[in-house]
């Protein structure tokens, strides 16, 4: 029955947009015409598209832009934008970008620093962290709110704190803890800290295939 009041719903709004636009027709210059532009979640730039790996959910919401590579069972949350405009964003398996969490690339820096963005597998950004041309190996966490700046280089296992701002160039060990404005070493990661990562990143790949499900329900 809801599968019914869907599709009856959709024939009525598509009915409804034909008639705006043959009024528009009739009434020729006289017309009021009002832009309207659809929200393109996934947007190719000329030759640079975007793959998305199976399972991987992107957010209704989201802006997945050019030369972007998602893996298998990540996730890219509301809100969120990834630019491949100008250098690569690749995103391995596995890995979630919380609301609001922007990434963007570069065709070069003055500081010799690889102008693509770079995440791993088993890796969480969370809600509204900027990524500025960074590398993220496997099983590393981005606390919220947190700004990673060109040439970072976050090593497999490593930990940065909320509303941390990592200077560029900088490189966070494994195992490590960094957090504050310049971020630096605040102390290696606890066990529990570091068994913690992995069990973010399984979270978010079970809760991405429960969003894409509803999602799937409102096409």
């Amino acid at each position: 029955m809801s599968g019914l009041l869907h599709r009856l719903g959709f024939i009525i709004r598509e009915t409804g947009q034909a008639l705006d636009r043959l009024g528009c027709r009739l009434q020729g210059n006289n017309a009021f015409l009002e832009d309207v532009y659809k929200h393109r979640t996934i947007m190719s730039l000329g030759s640079k598209t975007a793959n998305i790996g199976e399972g991987a959910f992107v957010a209704p919401s989201a802006a997945v832009i050019g030369d972007v590579t998602l893996g298998k069972r990540s996730s890219v949350w509301y809100g969120t934008v990834l630019r491949g405009d100008e250098g690569a964003i690749s995103i391995g398996n596995n890995s979630n970008l919380q609301d609001n969490v922007s990434v963007r690339t570069s065709k070069a820096f003055l500081g010799g620093h690889n102008g693509a963005t770079t995440i791993g597998n088993n890796v969480t950004v969370g809600h509204s962290v900027l990524l500025d041309c960074v590398t993220i190996q496997d099983e590393a966490l981005i606390g919220m709110g947190a700004t990673l700046l060109e040439g970072v280089k976050v090593e497999k296992g490593a930990q940065v704190a909320a509303g941390a701002v990592v200077a560029p160039g900088t490189v966070i060990p494994s195992g490590e803890l960094w957090g504050g404005n310049p971020a630096k070493l605040l102390r290696p990661l606890k066990p529990e800290e570091a068994a913690f990562i992995s069990k973010s990143a399984q979270t978010y790949a079970e809760l991405g295939a429960e969003h894409a499900k509803e999602v799937a329900l409102g096409h």
